[in-house]
């Protein structure tokens, strides 16, 4: 099987696969149609590539390009990066920055609020402070 990327990529792929112990008979592969930007083209071909992996469950969904040959590569590539993530048991990235959003959207106490008001009018009194100096003023 052959995608339509530069040789080296490819290797690197079935490379990465072979180190996660990903072989492709563990692989369910189906097509259906994609939707979004693409206009006729996707509409009418099925282009958007659905991996399972049999032995973890896992499945992946790809639909970033306009070619089915490129969204298999793809797809493969984001299935390996989950089942290293499942494995390595870091918490990905993506869940970091969900958390680091909550984190900034949930609400202050009062003593917090209460502070910064405080801070405010401290800031505003000492540039208030600042007059011109000399005769004129």
């Amino acid at each position: 099987m052959s995608f339509p990327v530069r040789p080296g990529k490819e290797e690197a792929l079935r490379e990465r696969m072979r180190a996660l112990g990903v072989r492709e008979e563990d692989l369910e592969e189906s097509f259906v149609r994609s939707g979004g930007p693409g206009g006729q083209h996707v509409n009418k071909v099925s282009t958007c590539v659905e991996l399972v992996h049999r032995p973890t469950g896992l499945r992946v969904k790809c639909q970033d390009d306009r070619s089915q040959s490129m969204n298999r590569f793809l797809a493969r590539r984001r299935l390996l990066d989950r089942i290293e993530l499942e494995r390595k048991g870091a918490v990905s990235a993506q869940q970091a920055e969900r958390e680091k959003i909550r984190r900034q959207k949930r609400r202050r106490s009062r003593r917090s609020r209460q502070r910064s008001v405080e801070d405010k009018r401290h800031r505003s009194a000492t540039k208030q402070g600042r007059g011109r100096v000399g005769p004129d003023a």
